[in-house]
């Protein structure tokens, strides 16, 4: 039984990491292509989340509420990056950081006016719903299962796009060199709008996804922001491959400690006491992971584009 459970957590963690992958990847592109520190990306997640909720409950699609997530969450990044983004670019980063600020108060208390305060809530459509049995006997939640596929498929798709097609091509010369890549004749600002739609949408399809195992309220976005941040800094900013070990390090790191320490800290403490230490210390964790690999690669672990 414990060792069921163990691998439960596990996929849990795996899980998490591809979803933190799917907002860790959108943020890494902005900041490597635009230099860019974006800290309204949580904000899209969080549109992503809602245009899928109502779509979904008006249509009773969940499938539908999944590509409302994406246009929206594109389509509010287009308009974000065209109407404020662009004026920050040749900025310091202290005024990229207070305009983006604003940026999520704006969308929250947008949120709040259209939706309330009342949090939304999105079902696991019927085909997904229920546990699948895995080898050795495990059942384990065939949504979050379909999660870890779709995030997968996604990293591949991401890949693909970055290293095999024009676009690509033209995003990971932005990173290398924008002066050079406009005097080809490439439109950069068309280019920075479409590289800021497609991590909108990244992140917008977290949310919708995400929806669905919990309640879609105002201000969700906010601590899956940070968790990105701590991604993109383990794996290397500018880097997808970072984005994706830096997030899968960065799930099973919090939802292991979350299953371990507290029964670790049990060996020799009381229950509560052990519960309260452990909870403590396994928040804590991924910070330490930050710290560790910062001592060891001030850059992060794959620090190079790409």
């Amino acid at each position: 039984m414990t060792s069921v459970l163990f691998i439960e957590q596990l996929l849990n963690g795996l899980q998490f990491g591809v979803m933190l992958f799917l907002m860790a990847a959108g943020l890494t592109l902005v900041f490597g292509v635009m230099g860019l520190i974006n800290l309204a990306h949580g904000a899209l997640y969080m549109v992503g989340a809602y245009a899928c909720a109502t779509v979904a409950n008006y249509t009773g699609s969940f499938w539908l509420g999944l590509v409302a997530s994406l246009v929206a969450a594109a389509v509010a990044g287009a308009v974000v990056e065209i109407l404020v983004i662009r004026r920050l670019y040749k900025r310091d980063h202290l005024d990229q950081v207070l305009a983006t600020f604003a940026l999520i108060l704006i969308f929250s208390e947008g949120t709040r006016w259209l939706f309330g305060s009342f949090p939304l809530f999105l079902n696991v459509p019927d085909i997904l719903s229920g546990p699948i049995e895995l080898p050795g006997g495990l059942l384990y939640p065939l949504y979050r299962f379909a999660l870890i596929i779709i995030g997968c498929l996604v990293a591949i798709g991401l890949y693909l796009l970055i290293a095999k097609t024009r676009l690509g091509i033209r995003i990971r010369a932005g990173e290398s060199d924008r002066e050079m890549i406009a005097a080809l004749g490439v439109d950069i600002r068309l280019l920075y709008t479409i590289v800021f739609a497609l991590g909108a949408a990244l992140a917008g399809f977290a949310g919708g996804l995400v929806g669905a195992l919990q309640s879609v309220q105002v201000g969700m976005g906010e601590p899956v922001l940070i968790l990105a941040f701590v991604v993109i800094v383990i794996g290397g900013i500018g880097s997808i491959k970072g984005a994706l070990i830096g997030a899968i390090l960065v799930g099973m790191v919090d939802t292991m400690g979350r299953f371990l320490l507290p029964s670790f800290f049990q060996l020799f403490m009381n229950n509560s006491d052990a519960t309260s230490v452990g909870s403590a210390l396994a928040s804590m964790s991924i910070y330490i992971l930050m710290a560790l690999v910062l001592v060891v690669k001030p850059k992060g672990l794959f620090p190079a584009h790409g």
